[in-house]
């Protein structure tokens, strides 16, 4: 039987599609002048239907361009990797390629130093995008960058500077770099891990960069058995999460040990005082054989690190499956007020996957859930101000959701503040936009 991941929402799209003027139920606010983009697996061809893993296909970034209360355009477009250049019968952009392989990048996508940059994890570089969407290469920023990059990024919105954390089961470390306002790699430093862990995110505070060593490890053993995924959950791994000071180096990291879980996305974390305040969602165990099924649910959690005691306070804030949480990306490294999480029935890797958004807000303990239909599959919830310097929850929620009556995708946009109240928009797509993973808010310059 074929992977769930090949099936409904999950199921890939065989066309690149353009498509001027959608259709737009409800007003697009003017103050919306730029390009919601999303990546995700999208795979050409799959050998084994069976054993596809869902982080293995290609990347396809699916892009909606907002102007003057109008959608002008949608466009979907694979990533050109060399095998996807050759598959669709094109010659390869060309550029730098990591030691030892190249992926077209599926899990983000976002827009810096005037690049629209398509993301994935375990080394691989990034790749550029014209505004367009098509390929224009692999980007290691002028020779800036040694090695490959990461899924996640978290841009300081005082500094402009792009930190990440990349890992390759070729490395004995893991590499923190920052990327300043025009693009160019200006820190480098390399942390020796042991056993090979898998950092998909990070944290940042204004003093420290946070730094995720759980146990999920690279394993010989499936590599062996051609897992397609070569990592699973290490019960000899101590989980731990670091504090690099900004501006640090290696020997500067600080270690707290935690109660083994894995963490795949960061909501937001900061400085409090001494402490360090980090919220994320959890998983209390993951990919014990290296598969994405059958896994405990995700919860939201709270950790606080203090460096005086040397210890870790993990607090279980909401025990609803939830996954994707963001944040207004004006406070990232800041104080925050508001998260924005999906919602799912039971473990997020299944066919009901995304049934409602929730929002939380943490200076009152409570959240709203904003409920849709199990087929909906409702996306990862971008938030975009109103004005550059509206409040923190002023501005608007941007997410895809399917709309099983047309068989195609909306994208809705809902006021932040009427979290449940009737979208502001519904901007309506002629194709289905697969489930996937990350996308951004790239306002035009």
């Amino acid at each position: 039987m074929p992977s769930q991941f090949l099936q409904g929402i999950f199921a890939p799209v065989t066309e690149e599609v353009t498509v001027f003027n959608l259709p737009v139920t409800g007003r697009i606010p003017t103050a919306l002048t730029g390009r919601f983009l999303r990546n995700g697996p999208n795979p050409l061809g799959v050998e084994d239907p069976e054993t596809y893993h869902w982080f293995m296909g290609e990347g396809m970034v699916h892009g909606i361009r907002l102007r003057d209360g109008k959608a002008e355009w949608y466009r979907n477009r694979w990533v050109r990797n060399q095998s996807v250049a050759e598959a669709l019968g094109e010659q390869w952009p060309a550029g730098p390629v990591h030691e030892t392989f190249d992926m077209a990048p599926n899990t983000h996508v976002i827009g810096h130093a005037g690049r629209t940059l398509a993301l994935v994890e375990a080394g691989t570089l990034p790749y550029e995008l014209s505004y367009e969407l098509d390929t224009v290469g692999p980007c290691d920023f002028g020779g800036t960058l040694k090695g490959g990059y990461t899924a996640h990024t978290k841009k300081d919105p005082r500094t402009g500077e792009l930190h990440a954390i990349a890992y390759f089961f070729g490395w004995e470390f893991l590499r923190y770099t920052v990327i300043d306002p025009a693009g160019a790699v200006v820190t480098t430093v390399d942390i020796p891990v042991s056993d090979g862990p898998m950092v998909h995110d990070l944290a940042l505070t204004q003093r420290y960069v946070v730094i995720y060593d759980l146990p999920i490890t690279f394993s010989v053993e499936l590599l062996k058995n051609n897992n397609a995924i070569p990592y699973g959950w290490n019960e000899e791994h101590q989980a731990r999460v670091g504090l690099l000071p900004r501006g640090g180096e290696a020997g500067d990291v600080m270690w707290f040990d935690v109660e083994p879980c894995w963490v795949f996305h960061t909501l937001n974390a900061y400085d409090d005082g001494d402490k360090v305040v980090v919220d994320l969602a959890k998983f209390p165990s993951f990919m014990r054989d290296g598969r994405l099924e059958d896994n405990p649910n995700p919860v939201l959690d709270r950790w606080t690190i203090d460096p005086a005691s040397g210890k870790v306070l993990q607090e279980t804030r909401d025990e609803r499956a939830q996954e994707f949480p963001r944040v207004d990306e004006r406070v990232v490294s800041l104080p925050h007020r508001y998260g924005y999480t999906v919602r799912t029935d039971t473990t997020f890797f299944d066919e009901k996957a995304g049934t409602s958004l929730i929002k939380h807000d943490y200076a009152t303990g409570r959240s709203e859930e904003r409920w849709h239909a199990r087929e909906a599959g409702i996306a990862e919830a971008v938030f975009v101000p109103e004005t550059p310097d509206a409040a923190e929850d002023d501005g608007y929620l941007m997410a895809y959701a399917y709309n099983a009556e047309r068989g195609a995708t909306d994208l809705m946009i809902l006021s932040a503040r009427d979290f449940s109240g009737e979208p502001v928009a519904l901007v309506h797509l002629p194709v289905r936009v697969p489930a996937g993973f990350h996308g951004s808010w790239v306002p035009d310059e």
